[in-house]
């Protein structure tokens, strides 16, 4: 994404925060941006679309910093799981998601309400795997109703502790005793067999955001984690999350993953003195390699 595009979508999103999204007008937008209507247009449809881009531009932020809080560490560690979702309440806090999520359900716009459902439902899916790295494959049946649970209770203390403390309200107080009741009740969920909803509906709710199943997707996260643990070179290191954040991506998100690109990619990295003969990085070409059969 160029600059002015990154610039427009934060003015406006200073805008939607300051003003309300359904206040602020297209014109607004330029006023404050600095931007002509065609300049506009060339990078947007309509506001529903800039909003959209905001949205995707936090999401991603917030799925780099909680990957990177992953790197070098066990999964199971259920410490680095806190801040995981200490830093999302953050990042939802700051950005003032809440409020522009208000506003879109009272909207009649059925895209953006769409796009925020199946935001909701990513959410789901990555507490869903979180538990699964967590708790063990073992209570696997019963970590999508544990996932659902753990979100209704973290919401609900944080909306009342917040009323109670006002501004001395801590994030990681809540986080902290929140994740502690989810572990005691998926322990008891578990020994008594109880499951309300199966695992597998949630792939169905969202057949189009990937083209792997959950092994293969387990495996790349981790396996791309592994070669980030090897990068030394804090000079090189953005471009290189660059890249590999791409592979990702694109083999997970994307409804039609372009082959050719991330063959690209893997050349680039490849080329590099840094990647030769590195285990990791030979374990993610293999990984990659045999998913082409699949795209």
């Amino acid at each position: 994404m160029n600059d002015r595009k990154q610039h427009v979508i934060k003015m406006a999103h200073q805008l939607f925060i300051d003003k309300g999204f359904q206040a602020t007008s297209i014109q607004d937008i330029l006023d404050y941006s600095g931007i002509s209507k065609g300049t506009f247009y060339n990078y947007f449809s309509s506001k529903n679309e800039l909003l959209i881009a905001i949205f995707k531009t936090i999401y991603k932020k917030l799925e780099e910093d909680r990957n990177e809080l992953l790197i070098g560490q066990d999964p199971s560690n259920i410490d680095i799981f806190i801040k995981q979702i200490e830093l999302q309440m953050k990042t939802n806090r700051a950005n003032k998601l809440v409020t522009l999520f208000e506003e879109v359900h009272f909207s009649n716009d059925e895209d953006l309400k769409q796009y925020i459902k199946d935001g909701q439902l990513r959410v789901l899916r990555w507490l869903y795997r979180r538990f699964i790295d967590i708790f063990g494959k073992n209570k696997k049946p019963y970590l999508l109703d544990c996932a659902i649970m753990f979100q209704g209770i973290l919401h609900y203390n944080l909306k009342f502790h917040a009323i109670a403390y006002g501004s001395n309200a801590s994030v990681y107080q809540v986080v902290h005793y929140s994740v502690e009741r989810i572990a005691k009740m998926v322990v008891e969920v578990a020994e008594a067999g109880n499951q309300l909803i199966l695992p597998e509906f949630l792939e169905s709710w969202l057949p189009d955001c990937t083209k792997a199943d959950q092994t293969f997707q387990q495996k790349l996260d981790h396996t791309i984690l592994a070669v980030k643990k090897d990068l030394n070179d804090q000079a090189e290191r953005t471009k290189y999350y660059q890249l590999l954040d791409f592979i990702q991506d694109e083999l997970l998100n994307s409804k039609n993953p372009r082959k050719f690109l991330i063959e690209s990619a893997l050349l680039s990295l490849k080329a590099e003195q840094l990647f030769s003969e590195k285990k990791e990085f030979e374990n993610l070409v293999q990984l990659v390699t045999s998913s082409f059969t699949k795209i």
